[in-house]
């Protein structure tokens, strides 16, 4: 009943950056939780960045200093700035969200949005 919509990926060179958007849609009564996964060829999908209701954020350490995750209340939407890009960075990134509709809640996931980072 719910669907979440990344968009944002795309090629960039090695210290680039890339913002990445999520926007959830549906019947939707309260998003609780959002978070951006990723995961590269070959290895574990891991966590990211979160961001709950109250705006509390957790990063990876891969992460920190480099990426900050934000959302939109407003247009259900959230956020990934992605800055100082690495090669290591390359994977397909997934948003996450724990999603109250009409009839429970949800924990949901988008298809994903491919970011490469390669000269």
């Amino acid at each position: 009943q719910v669907q979440l919509v990344e968009s944002g990926g795309d090629l960039v060179q090695p210290g680039g950056s890339l913002r990445l958007s999520c926007a959830a849609s549906g019947s939707i009564f309260r998003i609780y939780f959002m978070s951006w996964y990723r995961q590269a060829p070959g290895k574990q999908r891991e966590l990211v960045a979160s961001i709950d209701s109250d705006g509390s954020t957790n990063y990876a350490d891969a992460a920190k200093g480099r990426f900050a995750i934000s959302r939109d209340g407003a247009k259900n939407t959230a956020y990934l700035q992605m800055n100082t890009l690495k090669p290591e960075d390359t994977a397909v990134y997934y948003c996450h969200a724990n999603i109250e509709t009409n009839d429970g809640t949800y924990s949901s996931w988008g298809q994903g949005t491919q970011v490469t980072v390669s000269s």
